[in-house]
């Protein structure tokens, strides 16, 4: 009986991610390969899901979105896009959804969610109050005659 059971569990994962393909595709991004039901997807595409047979702190997760600003980000996993609502319910500081009850607005959540931006042009670097040991070259002003 415990072999029907398996082999159930293997077709509703099949069956879940589209098929052997889309499993394969969900096994090689996330490393990981598990069916629930949908519980909603946020304004950047990502889905959220809640499987109640998992023990807790795994029964909750995010599916990550393929497309980011016109961008595949298919290998690209940033888990930085999950905005605070989500983040509050995927490690269950609240058991409801946003969806269901919207999270209570504070002066220090940003209701603009950003990205974390280390290693990028955009990155804040802090003033230097130090002074430079190496100086570059600057040409002279006027031009040799």
């Amino acid at each position: 009986m415990e072999l029907v059971e398996v082999l159930k569990c293997g077709l509703r994962q099949v069956t879940g991610h589209g098929g052997l393909r889309g499993l394969l595709r969900v096994f090689f991004r996330s490393n990981d390969i598990r069916v629930g039901t949908l519980v909603g997807e946020d304004k950047y595409g990502n889905k959220y899901y809640k499987d109640n047979k998992q023990f807790f702190g795994r029964h909750c997760w995010v599916m990550y979105t393929t497309k980011m600003n016109g961008k595949n980000t298919f290998w690209d996993v940033n888990r930085s896009v999950v905005p605070p609502e989500w983040h509050s319910w995927l490690h269950c500081m609240t058991d409801n959804p946003p969806m269901t009850k919207p999270l209570t607005t504070r002066k220090f959540i940003y209701t603009n969610h950003k990205f974390n931006v280390s290693a990028t042009p955009e990155q804040y670097v802090p003033y230097s109050t130090t002074r430079k040991k190496i100086h570059e070259w600057v040409p002279p002003s006027t031009p040799y005659k």
